[in-house]
Order: structure tokens, then sequence, then C-alpha cells
């Protein structure tokens, strides 16, 4: 499919609440693909839809996990409840990149959700899947993983994420393509 550029911390469609997906069809589909390539070429774990400028409730994931293989796929209109315990650890953003905070997130959670062709499932989740899971959730409620620091520490970043928003991007941050050239 493509690669598409991820929009970052400025662009207005990251503070935007997603719509419900309704429509479990090719264009989904094809939507889906093309979240796969971007995260990929940015070498990311998770991606979703607002961060590519398309403002419906789907994000994807690929996030290994210790001693299994990598859970990789793509959640349409997640859910999640039934939240227990507490993990703190860093985090970061494919649309703020260079910023990486310690953040708070339930350590174990029932996601309840889509799948492309529109099958229901329901799973509990625990651990770093949890965490991707939580945090691009957040992005399809229009919420940055920033947005759940303290006021002292989001203060203390304030110069990084001015700089995101007037388009100063770190140098090197660009997508790879599958025999790591820059893309």
């Amino acid at each position: 499919m493509a690669v598409r550029p991820v929009r970052i911390y400025g662009d207005p469609v990251l503070r935007q609440k997603a719509a419900d997906v309704t429509a479990f069809d090719e264009s989904l589909r094809g939507l889906v693909a093309d979240l796969f390539d971007t995260m990929k070429a940015y070498r990311g774990v998770g991606l979703a839809a607002p961060q590519v400028g398309v403002a419906q409730r789907v994000f994807v994931v690929n996030v290994p996990v210790e001693g299994e293989p990598e859970q990789r796929f793509a959640i349409v209109n997640p859910v999640l409840d039934m939240r227990s315990g507490k993990l703190t650890a860093e985090e970061g953003c494919l649309s703020m990149p260079g910023i990486y905070e310690d953040v708070g997130r339930a350590a174990e959670l029932r996601l309840r959700a889509h799948d492309p062709h529109g099958q229901a499932f329901e799973r509990r989740v625990d651990g770093y899947l949890a965490r991707a899971i939580q945090h691009e959730t957040d992005h399809l409620d229009g919420v940055l993983f920033t947005d759940r620091l303290s006021p002292l520490k989001r203060q203390f970043l304030r110069r990084q994420l001015d700089e995101l928003a007037r388009g100063e991007v770190p140098e090197g941050y660009h997508p790879q393509s599958k025999d790591g050239e820059t893309l």
C-alpha cells in the first residue's frame, strides 16, 4: 500500500475526537494496510488513524511480547474497560519525535473492538501491549501522552512542544524503506 506522512504535534487533527467506523469495507482495509506500512517505515509499535490525518477510530499495533510472537493486529472502534493495576514506564510518540517521558497506565484491561472485517472480539491484555493499546486509544480521543503528565513536566517540555508545533522536527526523523533507505 502506501506510507503516509505522520502528523506532528500542533496539527489540529491530533486533538479531534475520531468518529466511529461504520463501513467495514475495502477503504477501511486500505487504511489499515497504510497504517501498518507507515508504522513500519517510521519504526513505531503503534499508529492511530488521526496520526495520518484520518479522524476514524482505528489503529494498528505491532508489539513485541516477552516470550511470545509479536502481537500484530488492527483495532477498530475500541472500548477499554475493567482496568486494573498501574505501571509507569517511558513512552514516546511518532507525532512527537524526540520526546519521551514516564507515563502511568493500567497494567491490565479488557479490550472490546472489531477487526477490519467487522468481526467483534474481546480479550484481556496486559503489560506493554496494554500500554500500547491505551496510548493509541488516547489518540482516537484527541489525547496525547503529554496530557497525562504533571503540569510541571508539561511545562518542562513546553519549548520542545512549541518547536514541533512550528514544524521544527528533529534531524533524522524520516520514514525508512524496507531496505533501510530514507523515504
